[in-house]
């Protein structure tokens, strides 16, 4: 409640309706004098800013030590108390993607890795992979020039070097030649907008690679991480849509309740990886190796919160929930995957 002097008149100015009281019951505005003193702009604004961050480290604070109990309290409609979970999900989220993208940047991470020596292992299995490609498309010089490559064991080899894409000698390797193609075909052979566009991006991206291997990776890499956010909020409501399927049985939860369910787990995940930012970052400037073994833990810390989480929300048996933690770790995993193809080919698509 601010300390703004309330109005004599009883109509709201926002809505219209009578006014029963300090508020008024159809939109909740403050029924006050609607002229302010700067003064009371500056206390509502830093009342606001203390208000959200008591709410807000009240609402972490149950959601890390209780698991499943915000869930269970939003779904019994006690909700004042806590930070509201969109609100929660976005505040996080933000936090968690600008420590992402100011720790990690792509380039700097694909150079790292092409610059360090292939192993004899790694330079073995390639040549084995090429073998084996060479058997599949045997005119194809460019595999074979790189085989020949591999095999001189005087040259010393990178990551960088096993990139690039190559045509083979039937494929068609030029835009021009494409359409001059689709062109002369009749219409019903002819490829439609999707296998054309398509098409044309492979071209596109195979020159690409021939021309510069490592900044094209980057590209792709780059496009794929910052879409990233849009592939968790994706997943979101899938992930709720396999916890409503796994507990399809249990009426009394609707799809909005599984969907909060796993806006909190979401949260618990962004705090936990950002934990482990900062054991790897810790570890980096101090020197100290054992950092390095703790950020693992943390996924073994997820599971075990994600099954406590399960059981005090769902009120079933551990065995129950073992299993059907099991059920959604498979399938959960195999919708990330889906997730993680398709914004890795529309990445592709955008180089």
């Amino acid at each position: 409640m601010s300390h703004i002097p309330e109005r004599k008149e009883n109509d709201c100015l926002n809505c219209g309706a009578i006014v029963q009281g300090h508020y008024c019951h159809q939109c909740g505005q403050e029924n006050v004098i609607p002229k302010e003193t700067f003064w009371h702009m500056v206390t509502h604004f830093f009342y606001d800013i203390t208000h959200f961050d008591s709410n807000f480290f009240h609402t972490i604070r149950h959601l890390v030590v209780k698991p499943g109990f915000l869930s269970k309290e939003y779904m019994m409609g006690r909700r004042v108390s806590y930070l509201h979970p969109i609100r929660m999900y976005m505040f996080t989220s933000a936090i968690f993607f600008l420590l992402f993208f100011s720790l990690f940047k792509t380039k700097d991470v694909v150079t790292l890795t092409s610059e360090k020596p292939l192993n004899d292992k790694q330079r073995a299995d390639y040549i084995i992979s090429l073998q084996n490609r060479i058997k599949k498309d045997s005119t194809n010089k460019a595999l074979v020039t790189k085989l020949i490559l591999f095999q001189d064991t005087t040259r010393l080899l990178t990551p960088k070097d096993t990139l690039g894409i190559s045509f083979n000698d039937t494929e068609i390797k030029s835009l021009a030649a494409y359409d001059s193609v689709q062109k002369n075909l009749p219409s019903v052979n002819k490829d439609g907008w999707f296998k054309n566009r398509l098409a044309k991006q492979r071209i596109n991206i195979i020159h690409k690679f021939q021309e510069n291997p490592e900044e094209t990776v980057n590209k792709l890499m780059d496009g794929f991480l910052h879409r990233l956010p849009y592939l968790l909020f994706v997943s979101l409501p899938l992930f709720a849509l396999i916890l409503k399927l796994i507990y399809i049985r249990r009426k009394k939860f609707y799809f909005a309740d599984h969907g909060v369910f796993t806006i909190h787990l979401y949260v618990f995940s962004f705090i936990l990886i950002m934990m482990a930012f900062s054991l790897g970052k810790l570890e980096d400037n101090t020197g100290w190796k054992f950092m390095g073994t703790i950020a693992p833990l943390l996924l073994i810390v997820l599971f075990g919160y994600l099954y406590l989480a399960m059981k005090n929300f769902y009120q079933q048996g551990w065995g129950k929930t073992v299993i059907k933690l099991l059920v959604l770790t498979i399938l959960s995993l195999i919708m990330m995957i889906i997730l993680f193809a398709i914004f890795l080919l529309f990445s592709a698509t955008t180089i």
